[in-house]
């Protein structure tokens, strides 16, 4: 009798440090499963309390945008560790476009560090789940800036426009994006309810180029970035009257499924 007392005792534990393994979320990615779906439609199971599906998302600087998810995963995009805001991240992306994008000798105490290009010939590879956060990147070509010795003026997956999959929302970061997107690059991003756009015009694409990809992506909220060459005016001119626009004195909102605002809307947090 004891001996099979023990016995279920030992199997209720392993089912329960499996599920407790399983607890932070499924594997598979919810943004591109919902990507046909109605913009705002939340599914059952990630209906919880307002406070647990809150992320805050602050501007660091430059493409550098920290995020951080309701169980305390840090998360810093575009990370060269120049624009730091409080403390260090637990997760960082980075983009090989300049040395403002991406650091060699990243910060030890960051335990994972995410490269959006592989240095093997191979498309950099991301689908990784981290706490509550579900991290998963698509691959962009990027311009070299003098030809190689073939002529090439492009080198192949150089970019990864990151994807941020947390309390139901869909975070994506665009990177130092040079090339317009085609339909296999939309169909991999999926849905998003929240975009960080590279806005400069000049050193990633043209203002007709991010504009257009912009309206198709038609994410709730758009956050811009490299902000320093572009009149924020005739941005908003080109993606059209669709897009609201809210200006905060703040660095940092807080965003829910439920906090998305109810028409496309550009905000543009204080920062550099």
């Amino acid at each position: 009798m004891l001996r099979s007392l023990v016995s279920l005792l030992a199997v209720l534990v392993s089912f329960a440090s499996s599920a407790l393994a399983q607890q932070p979320g499924p594997r598979t990615s919810e943004c591109l499963a919902m990507a046909g779906g109605p913009p705002r439609a939340m599914p059952v199971s990630l209906r919880r309390t307002a406070a647990a599906n809150e992320v805050t998302i602050t501007y660091a600087g430059h493409s550098t945008y920290f995020i951080d998810t309701p169980m305390g995963i840090r998360i810093a995009t575009d990370y060269s560790g120049a624009y730091q805001v409080g403390r260090l991240p637990d997760v960082i992306t980075m983009n090989r476009a300049h040395s403002t994008h991406y650091t060699l000798a990243p910060d030890p105490r960051i335990p994972h560090v995410l490269r959006g290009w592989g240095d093997d010939g191979k498309p950099a590879q991301v689908f990784e789940r981290i706490g509550d956060v579900l991290v998963r990147n698509i691959t962009t070509d990027i311009r070299r800036y003098f030809s190689d010795s073939l002529g090439a003026d492009m080198i192949k997956d150089g970019n990864s426009i990151f994807i941020f999959e947390v309390a139901g929302l869909c975070i994506g970061h665009l990177g130092h994006l040079h090339v317009k997107l085609d339909e296999t690059h939309f169909a991999a991003i999926g849905r998003l309810d929240v975009v960080m756009v590279p806005i400069d015009g000049t050193y990633t694409m043209s203002l007709d180029g991010i504009s257009e990809i912009t309206k198709r992506l038609r994410a709730s909220v758009v956050l811009p970035m490299h902000r320093f060459a572009t009149p924020l005016d005739e941005f908003m001119r080109k993606i059209g009257q669709q897009f609201e626009i809210d200006r905060r004195v703040e660095r940092s909102l807080k965003m829910s499924r439920e906090l998305l605002p109810s028409s496309p809307t550009v905000i543009i947090l204080d920062g550099v």
